[in-house]
């Protein structure tokens, strides 16, 4: 089998891999589509010492299953595989379950491959009117929407999101469809476009005015969004995490003590919400597609998605 192999931050392709061969309760997963995302490039960085075959986002065709299900079916697939047992699986959180493994970030190998295994549970099917190129983003847009899980949105209120980039521009969509006073700080030429081409207003950092927002959402990566995020949100305002950080983070507690600053990080989202969004055509993906790679090119592939401004780059084995 033929995959992209992240090892000590260096990226290869080997021709020399087995295909998986499913333990119980999983099916073997041929791979369509798949994307290339901030945490993809960070983990080449180092951000998590991860080794094996890198990739979360995908699409993909059930080659086996252990009970015949869903073989021939197109699929997507959370990507936290749970142990079951644990106390955050009996409390029913299974994306924090303290064994779980995770497709391509954590001691499980990912999507950039020929062939995957995941859990039949994991899996869902994708509506026959999504095409590959939709599909393939329903885990980031899933992901968008696990704020709306965690926080009521409501129209007129005011919300700022800094960073536009692949995952950004899906939050924006998301939020739109809330009806809220949406601001979006974007820094590059295209994602401004995009957002533009949507009727969603842009705000430059520099007129970002303090102590303001209801919601700020911060999706840059970087320790000075987190400061413009933290200066732009009112008292008992919602400060909003969808950034991991490879590096620390000076955050001033007492500050967010007395202003009453409630502080969420969010992570994972729901899988059925992002493809029923993507049946409705509600989010248009699409046109966050920057370019397409074949497998035996993916470290190419990687080179240009690590260039700033450049959005969603696809890998197809």
């Amino acid at each position: 089998m033929q995959a992209l192999w992240l090892e000590d931050r260096r990226l290869s392709i080997r021709n020399d891999l087995s295909i998986p061969v499913p333990p119980a309760g999983e099916a073997l997963v041929r791979v369509g589509l798949a994307g290339i995302c901030g945490t993809d490039l960070e983990l080449v960085r180092g951000y998590y010492p991860y080794a094996g075959i890198p990739g979360h986002e995908f699409v993909g065709e059930v080659a086996d299953s252990p009970d015949g299900t869903l073989i021939g079916c197109r699929i997507v697939g959370e990507i936290n595989v749970s142990c079951g047992e644990c106390e955050s699986c009996r409390r029913n959180l299974p994306t924090h379950c303290e064994r779980r493994t995770v497709l391509g970030i954590r001691d499980r190998h990912g999507a950039f491959a020929e062939y995957l295994s995941l859990p039949l549970r994991n899996l869902h099917r994708v509506p026959d009117t999504v095409p590959d190129e939709a599909a393939v983003f329903a885990e980031p847009l899933a992901a968008a929407l696990q704020i709306q899980r965690q926080i009521s949105i409501n129209a007129g209120d005011r919300i700022l999101l800094i960073g536009a980039g692949r995952l950004g521009q899906l939050i924006a969509q998301t939020l739109t469809l809330t009806g809220c006073d949406l601001c979006v700080s974007a820094r590059h030429p295209r994602q401004k476009t995009l957002l533009l081409s949507r009727g969603i207003r842009l705000i430059a950092e520099d007129e970002i005015p303090a102590r303001h927002y209801d919601i700020v959402i911060e999706a840059t990566g970087s320790p000075a969004g987190f400061d413009l995020a933290r200066r732009a949100v009112r008292p008992r305002g919602t400060l909003v995490l969808k950034s991991t950080y490879r590096d620390s983070v000076n955050v001033n507690l007492s500050s967010l003590a007395v202003d009453e600053i409630s502080l969420l990080g969010s992570r994972c989202g729901p899988f059925d919400s992002a493809l029923r969004l993507l049946e409705q055509k509600a989010v248009d993906p699409a046109p966050l597609i920057d370019a397409e790679y074949s497998l035996a090119r993916a470290v190419e592939a990687f080179e240009l998605a690590k260039r700033p401004g450049v959005l969603k780059v696809l890998i197809r084995p």
